[in-house]
């Protein structure tokens, strides 16, 4: 698909003075959502949850009954929902919005969704003349709240720069990282590295405090040295070492961007063993402790793996 596609009505499209759906009012999307409120744009959000549309109109949002309620004649829409099959099902479902929008609408799908699933829906969109960025984020709870998360923007060049205002508001590191579905790829390829990471900390902690090294001084020892990673530098202290296992990013959604990772390296036909490995153990995680946990309690998973047979 072109990077530059349909111009039309992305061209006309005022962003100051345009009416804003957002749908998904979790843990990310209230925050994020709340920003665009306090910074004066007209934003009607929506969500399953009575209680999150409730905090949302609390912080001077209008909140909808329904998805397409919040969409109806919107130019913007910003989805920020758990994948991109809900995505989907959101925009072109038999409840979806699309058939809501205004002429010319921009969709800013800043979930973390499959890449390739991303690339069929702009072309669908685009056949309603509708058309779909890619923005996943990384940054986690703490920098929604105070918009400094970072943001990979795949798709149209016109509609990216023509959100970007928005976009700003939410991210201090924003990125156009090329055509649509990018931005879902690289985000999916992000949070693979940060969770071979973690879990290579994890590891080196138990092995280290069973040898009789203390876990905080290897940690700083490692946040001056070449192990030096998001892990070392935000994780370990707050969350692991006390075994709080409270970032605020859930251990389902981790796994779910990782095996993400690894189909896009098989769609791409790259071998990639880590990558499969890694994939394969966080599912095996999920399962045991189920979709409630945190991501960093894959440390409480690896401490209750049998020790191997020495060769």
């Amino acid at each position: 698909m072109k990077d530059d596609q349909d111009r039309n009505g992305v061209m006309s499209l005022d962003l100051s003075s345009a009416r804003i759906a957002f749908l998904g009012l979790g843990k990310m999307g209230l925050p994020m959502a709340s920003r665009l409120v306090a910074a004066g744009w007209t934003v009607t959000g929506f969500d399953p949850s009575p209680a999150a549309r409730e905090a949302f109109a609390a912080a001077g949002g209008a909140a909808a009954s329904s998805a397409r309620e919040a969409a109806e004649q919107a130019a913007l829409v910003v989805t920020m929902l758990p994948d991109g099959k809900t995505v989907r099902a959101a925009l072109t479902g038999p409840e979806g919005v699309a058939g809501r929008l205004a002429p010319g609408a921009i969709v800013v799908d800043m979930s973390s969704s499959a890449p390739v699933g991303t690339r069929e829906l702009a072309q669908e969109l685009a056949d309603a003349g509708i058309v779909l960025l890619d923005a996943p984020v990384s940054g986690g709870v703490r920098r929604a709240v105070d918009g400094t998360l970072a943001i990979m923007v795949g798709g149209d060049k016109i509609a990216a720069a023509t959100v970007r205002p928005l976009l700003e508001r939410l991210g201090t590191a924003i990125f156009k990282t090329g055509p649509i579905g990018s931005g879902h790829a690289m985000k999916a390829l992000n949070n693979y590295v940060s969770a071979a990471g973690l879990t290579a900390a994890c590891e080196a902690l138990r092995i280290g405090e069973r040898f009789g090294l203390d876990p905080e001084l290897m940690t700083d020892i490692l946040n001056v040295s070449t192990g030096r990673n998001n892990a070392t530098d935000v994780k370990l202290k707050p969350y692991v070492i006390p075994k709080s296992f409270t970032s605020g990013f859930s251990m389902a959604l981790m796994a779910k961007d990782l095996r993400t990772a690894d189909d896009l390296a098989l769609h791409e036909g790259i071998p990639a063993p880590l990558s499969r490995t890694i994939a394969a153990l966080w599912q095996r995680a999920l399962e045991e402790l189920g979709t409630e946990a945190d991501h960093t309690a894959i440390d409480m998973y690896l401490a209750n793996l049998p020790v191997p047979a020495r060769e």
